[in-house]
């Protein structure tokens, strides 16, 4: 950073604002080269603000230019108010005043994809979290919250479509022949949530009868080459209207709900007031170009930002410390639809495992954060996983101690008192605690502590007694400054099982029953169960009912009766991995040390006891089969060594795919089935399962199983199918891979998403001349480097690849520091994500430790936005 740096904002220094805003009222008159935007805002002082002489302070930007500014018609001199390169600052204010200002923007050349901008033919916004003082001066804070009327002017040739917020009110032809179209939204809201599109678009429309039997317009919007893409996403919109009727008694409140898909877009999609704006990858998905995952992940996200019209937008965040209120709570609410939709278990199990994977990391890393963050520098880099998914398992640790009934009473109270108000993580806990009567003041420390808690768990069986004694204990290592943590309340849902994997019924305070909610709320506890007819085993944290880092001694004998039969989905699979990282952690060690690599795998039973166990969900089947990933491993590991870890992974899979050849020849026969491609769970849990056993017969040295991977890859009629042949080629080094890449792109060159996974493919590839080929991508005429999708698919592989990423020379650290340095002014969001990889360099083995801290250094020693300085200087502290 080559200036001064960049100041901290403190929770503890919010003050109310010292002015609201009641009514916004724009005017947007869009063309090729600029922008004119004309604000008239209905301000007045805060009575609740003791500051009652403040000056008036607005936020913009450094590409927004001040034309003119009026008080009440009067045209303010320069001497009167102060403009800086991000403020405006007025001394001299009435009570009660409308100010008028008219500013310019160049939204085609706004790189940021902050404010309004244009992607492809259309112009479009993204406001969250403080985009809009890019398009005018604002006082933009979550907790000025307004009635906004957008009036939107522009060629009626070249812009057809004209959308905005809330209902449109009129539309006309102006003397200039050009469309104006004016947009009301009566529901209070920040500028955030303020949303505009504008473009030569296609439709899809529908309607959708809500609980009180008003009918409300549904439209999707994309270009018109996308337009057969939508059907599915209409569907899931109007499935998530219906659940969130059902599960939460929340009904759509506006006459009209769209949704806009753009294909520039920093994040996955935008919750704006009834017109939602969405990356297309969220949006897009058809049998022939998306994948089983990009299905589910269109009907999770979709669902992610309608159920947000309650969750977020009639209840909002006071300040962004807050941002867990309603991205915490909007996650927990879009699993539960998920779960509903599909498999309740794979749908756990898959959630869990992103986040032991990844936000666990994040915890132990230089960014680790408490979920309301004590201070940030750039908010941009606080919409991490800590807000969103482990802000999701707080909220179901509420879920777990309150019960269901209990919970929706306290959705309700916390839906009906704060209606239409900004508001804080402490209103919503104080909501479901007052509703239940539990007292929660101890839970609370789940949002200010940050760190992973660590859970240990010892138990003793008394034969003659009957009982059994657990000890269980916390810990929650020290993160950066906060070296002391103080016990949470931990829920640990369990059950105990015999020897033959039965569940044994056990009293527990009075309470007989197969299942029990320990709740642990000191730093050591004991509790005792009676009348246990035997010795049992464990069944612990069923569920994954808190976000923590359990240790128990299993035995591999007990790893394996879990794994076969503990009615509990979940531990099933735990089991699994559990058993799976003994293994390859021997191996890793092996692999250190210079040793022949060798294991008795005892995973090989339990993967023949779940191959050969037809009551079980396909699904689960192939969540169970699957090794923990390298980034995984890397997570649990003390010290991160790459190589070794892939070395252990290749070797183990390798080995389970010889020794249980013929099982996995047999379980790709049998699904193998050819079926009208459905979304469905059932089909979804079959190829998903399929593929699997394909990859790990493919691990073997059979020409019967290579022959496999060619003939589906060129037999698919889905994307799932053929791309997983494709994936697995490419994986084991097939000797056709090139040809079938070389097909792949011919056939669906025209397809951006689609070329995006392609992209991806080859930069994650573990080659001798991975970096070359990185390079020949970023120049290929499938790449742009201001499209977001595609700088996150070729580095995103990039840092996949352990042989080019982790190169030994250090190579792949400072290719991708280049990138981030080039990309630090054109983008600073996607600039500050892309430095992740290189912000775990204290963890790496030594050798590679030092180049990563010397690729952090260089990039520190540039002129940084916010956004990068924060993660870069946090990371090298």
């Amino acid at each position: 950073m080559k200036d001064g740096q960049p100041s901290a904002i403190y929770l503890k220094d919010y003050q109310v604002p010292a002015f609201l805003i009641d009514k916004t009222e724009l005017v947007f008159d869009l063309d090729e080269s600029v922008t004119v935007v004309t604000s008239h805002l209905h301000m007045r002082r805060n009575p609740e603000s003791k500051h009652k002489t403040a000056p008036l302070i607005l936020d913009g930007g450094e590409d927004v230019k001040l034309i003119a500014i009026a008080m009440d018609h009067y045209q303010l001199p320069s001497e009167e108010y102060c403009l800086t390169d991000n403020q405006i600052i007025i001394t001299a204010t009435a009570d009660e005043f409308i100010l008028t200002c008219e500013t310019l923007i160049e939204p085609q050349n706004n790189t940021r994809l902050e404010g309004l901008y244009r992607s492809s033919s259309m112009f479009c916004t993204q406001c969250e979290a403080e985009g809009f003082r890019h398009i005018t001066y604002y006082l933009d804070r979550p907790d000025v919250m307004s009635v906004f009327t957008t009036t939107i002017i522009a060629n009626a040739d070249d812009y057809p479509v004209l959308l905005s917020n809330g209902n449109e009110v009129s539309r006309s032809v102006n003397e200039e022949g050009k469309t104006v179209a004016v947009w009301h939204d009566p529901f209070p809201k920040p500028a955030y949530l303020f949303a505009l599109v504008a473009g030569d678009l296609n439709v899809i429309e529908d309607q959708f009868v809500t609980q009180s039997g008003r009918t409300v317009e549904l439209k999707i919007f994309t270009e018109a080459h996308n337009i057969d893409k939508v059907d599915y996403s209409m569907d899931a919109l109007k499935r998530s209207m219906k659940w969130d009727e059902d599960k939460y008694g929340r009904e759509y409140d506006l006459d009209i709900f769209m949704i806009v898909a753009v294909d520039d877009f920093n994040m996955g999609a935008m919750e704006n007031k009834g017109l939602n704006v969405f990356n297309s990858s969220c949006l897009l998905a058809s049998p022939k170009t998306t994948t089983d995952d990009g299905y589910q992940r269109v009907e999770a996200v979709v669902a992610h930002e309608y159920f947000h019209n309650w969750s977020g937008n009639r209840v909002t965040c006071r300040d962004w410390f807050q941002l867990s209120l309603k991205e915490g709570f909007t996650v927990f609410r879009d699993q539960q639809f998920s779960s509903d939709m599909n498999s309740p278990v794979v749908k756990r199990v898959e959630d869990v495992s992103f986040l032991k994977t990844a936000q666990f990391a994040e915890d132990a890393g230089p960014m680790a954060h408490p979920v309301r963050p004590a201070s940030f520098i750039e908010i941009s880099n606080f919409y991490t996983l800590t807000i969103y998914e482990k802000g999701s398992e707080i909220v179901r640790m509420i879920h777990t101690i309150l019960g269901e009934e209990m919970f929706r009473k306290g959705s309700d109270l916390y839906f009906d008192r704060h209606d239409g108000q900004a508001v804080t993580c402490d209103n919503f806990v104080q909501a479901m605690q007052d509703a239940s009567g539990i007292n929660l003041s101890q839970f609370k420390r789940w949002y200010s502590q940050a760190g992973t808690p660590r859970v240990e768990v010892s138990g003793e069986y008394d034969d003659v007694e009957k009982t059994y004694q657990l000890t269980v204990s916390q810990m929650t290592p020290p993160t950066s400054n906060q070296p002391t943590k103080l016990p949470l309340l931990i829920p640990v849902r369990m059950g105990l099982l015999d020897n033959e994997g039965n569940v044994l019924n056990a009293d527990l305070d009075g309470v007989n029953a197969q299942e029990h909610v320990l709740h642990l709320d000191k730093a050591e506890q004991v509790f005792k169960f009676k009348n246990v007819a035997s010795a049992p085993i464990p069944s612990l944290l069923r569920g994954f009912s808190a976000p923590v880092k359990l240790s128990h001694n299993y035995t591999v004998e007990q790893l394996l009766l879990l794994m076969s039969s503990d009615n509990d989905g979940f531990n099933r699979w735990s089991a699994a991995q559990e058993l799976a990282v003994r293994e390859l952690t021997a191996l890793i060690e092996q692999v250190k040390l210079g040793e022949t690599l060798t294991v008795e795998s005892q995973l090989l039973v339990g993967f023949k006891r779940v191959l050969s166990d037809e009551t079980l969900d396909k699904s689960m089947v192939s969540l169970i089969l699957t090794l923990p990933s390298q980034a995984y491993l890397s997570e649990l590991a003390t010290e991160i060594d790459p190589h070794a870890i892939k070395a252990a992974r290749t070797h183990l899979k390798r080995l389970i795919g010889c020794a249980l050849e013929q099982k996995f020849a047999d379980c790709y026969s049998q699904n193998n089935a050819k079926v009208d491609y459905l979304p469905t769970a059932d089909q979804i849990a079959q190829r998903k399962l399929k593929a699997v056993a394909l990859s790990y017969w493919n691990e073997s040295d059979s020409v019967t199983a290579r022959r496999a991977v060619i003939d589906q890859f060129n037999a698919a009629d889905n994307m799932t199918d053929q791309f997983s042949a494709l994936s697995i080629a490419v994986n084991v080094g097939h000797s056709d891979f090139q040809v079938m890449l070389d097909d792949f792109y011919s056939q669906w060159s025209h397809e951006a998403l689609v070329v995006n996974k392609w992209l991806m493919l080859i930069a994650g590839q573990e080659a001798d001349n991975g970096l070359d080929q990185v390079r020949g991508l970023m120049e290929h005429e499938a790449f742009d480097l201001k499209n977001p999708n595609k700088v996150r698919a070729v580095l995103g592989g990039l840092g996949s690849s352990v042989s080019t990423f982790h190169d030994t020379s250090g190579s792949g650290y400072e290719f991708l520091a280049d990138q981030i340095i080039l990309l630090n002014k054109r983008n600073p969001q996607l600039a500050s994500r892309l430095c992740t990889p290189l912000t775990r360099w204290k963890k790496m083995t030594p050798s590679l430790s030092v180049l990563m801290q010397k690729q952090l250094e260089r990039i520190l020693s540039e002129e940084l936005s916010k956004d990068v300085f924060e993660v870069v200087s946090k990371s090298l502290a």
